[in-house]
């Protein structure tokens, strides 16, 4: 029977819930109506209750009906006000990936987090395609191992991406490789609508892949050579910012860690200092990245500096690490 009750219990007394499992279970949608959504992105029960209004609009929904699904959806996942308190309890189902190196890992709190947006920038060759490699490995590691037992969505927009990485790395951890790179799902993006387009549609295959990372290098890169010129910088924001959105609500909805990579450019007034480039980007990437980290090459073979430059909690600092044959590891102590 659709939709189906579940009785939940509560301290005072025993209240029925629906719980919807598929988007046609959901008041005021039909078939028509869920295929007209799916068409524009929206495959699941936890996509609809993070949208908006005026995203559902463009599948031909009026604002008062969409409204209706999305308050049904966001009371399907219960979605609702909570003490402080309860914020701490919710907190706990956070998870975090181990980067490989535990310098690195302790810089960012532990790991990269669950339901954030981690940003990596940097120059060419920092190492930030490397870092997204060995992620997409690791959080297929059991949870004691610094993993989340999960698979990892790829949108690879430069053609940096490469199997015989993972492979190398998925060895180093006694992983099977073949059943590594099973667990990855990839796109390559062409253009900036292509991408976007891709993250749109991504949460059906988040959901059915058990997806716990969702990776975009270069988050930019597209967008930056697409939109060229102060007159077109309003519209590139404008289509960055609603992307950052779409992948800061997907992480959310389904506990799953966000991660992007950043190009640069020339910061000429702050050349000799410790940071003498800005992530493209500007403010809209700023404000919705929670962690930020500036990686650069530093003296020594395949040694790499992190510096954590803007978290909500934690302070700045560095953190030295390598990244070899095996993938990203800590520097061995000199004796």
């Amino acid at each position: 029977m659709s939709p189906k009750e579940k009785k939940v219990e509560s301290a005072d007394q025993k209240e029925e819930r629906k719980v919807y499992l598929k988007i046609e279970d959901l008041p005021s949608v039909g078939n028509a109506t869920a295929a007209k959504l799916r068409e524009i992105g929206f495959s699941t029960i936890e996509s609809l209750a993070t949208a908006t209004i005026a995203e559902l609009a463009a599948a031909g929904i009026s604002e008062k009906r969409a409204a209706e699904i999305i308050a049904a959806a966001r009371e399907a996942i219960e979605i609702s006000w909570v003490t402080a308190k309860d914020l701490a309890e919710l907190k706990k189902t956070v998870g975090r990936i181990t980067t490989g190196s535990k310098a690195l890992d302790k810089l960012i709190g532990g790991g990269v987090e669950t339901q954030t947006i981690t940003e990596f920038f940097g120059e060419y060759g920092s190492g930030k395609s490397q870092l997204c490699h060995q992620l997409a490995v690791n959080v297929q590691l059991p949870v004691e191992r610094g993993g989340l037992d999960g698979g990892a969505l790829y949108i690879d927009t430069e053609n940096t991406f490469r199997i015989e990485r993972i492979v190398q790395m998925a060895k180093f951890l006694g992983l099977d490789p073949d059943q590594v790179v099973e667990r990855i799902i990839y796109a390559e993006a062409y253009n900036s609508d292509h991408q976007i387009l891709l993250l749109e549609k991504a949460d059906r295959v988040i959901k059915e892949n058990n997806i716990r990372l969702i990776i975009i290098d270069s988050l930019t890169a597209h967008f930056r050579s697409e939109y060229v010129g102060r007159q077109s910088l309003p519209e590139r924001q404008q289509k960055l910012n609603k992307h950052m959105h779409r992948l800061l609500r997907l992480a959310r909805a389904f506990n799953a860690a966000a991660v992007v990579t950043n190009q640069v450019m020339a910061r000429p007034d702050e050349y000799f200092s410790a940071m003498a480039v800005l992530p493209v980007g500007g403010h809209i990437v700023g404000h919705t990245s929670h962690t930020r980290v500036y990686l650069r090459k530093a003296a020594g073979k395949n040694t790499r500096i992190a510096r954590l430059v803007s978290s909500p909690y934690l302070p700045e600092g560095e953190a030295i690490f390598k990244i070899t044959e095996n993938g990203v590891e800590d520097l061995e102590e000199e004796t």
